[in-house]
Order: structure tokens, then sequence, then C-alpha cells
């Protein structure tokens, strides 16, 4: 099955960004995904990462899918609360 690379609002992505270094806690997004990994204890290095088996890439992606699904929870449930 193909993976989208992309999201579905093309306009989205800059925001989709600044999400995922918020909640990973960088300033730079590419580095998000490396700060997830050294959380969880994966060798993820910039670059080749054959090494890694499948259960760990995805223990990364999930935690900081997880992580930024959570966030969009939390604000849209702020941004409702705030409304008149």
């Amino acid at each position: 099955m193909s993976r989208r690379k992309r999201p579905l609002v093309p306009e989205a992505r800059k925001g989709l960004d600044a999400l995922k270094a918020q909640v990973a806690h960088v300033a730079d997004p590419a580095q998000a995904k490396f700060e997830v990994a050294e959380e969880i204890h994966v060798p993820l290095q910039p670059g080749y990462n054959g090494q890694l088996t499948s259960h760990d890439a995805g223990r990364i992606g999930g935690r900081l899918g997880g992580s930024m699904v959570k966030e969009m929870v939390r604000m849209a449930m702020e941004g409702m609360n705030n409304k008149p």
C-alpha cells in the first residue's frame, strides 16, 4: 500500500512542521524524529538506518504522530470552549 508523503492540504505543511517541532520540544522540525528516538533509546542517525527494525521505526513515528494528534485535539477542544 502506498503512503502519502505530503499533507492533504499542501498549505498546511508549515503549520504541521511547527506542531511537530512543538511536541518534540525542538526548534527545527527536521530534528524532531531524532529527539523522539533519543527519548525512547532507538539508535536513529542521520543518513541510512538500515539496521533499524520496522518495530523501532514505528515506535518513533507512532510517538511523534500520537503526540501531534493529542495536541491537535487539545487545541480543538480549547477552541470549542472559547466560542461564545
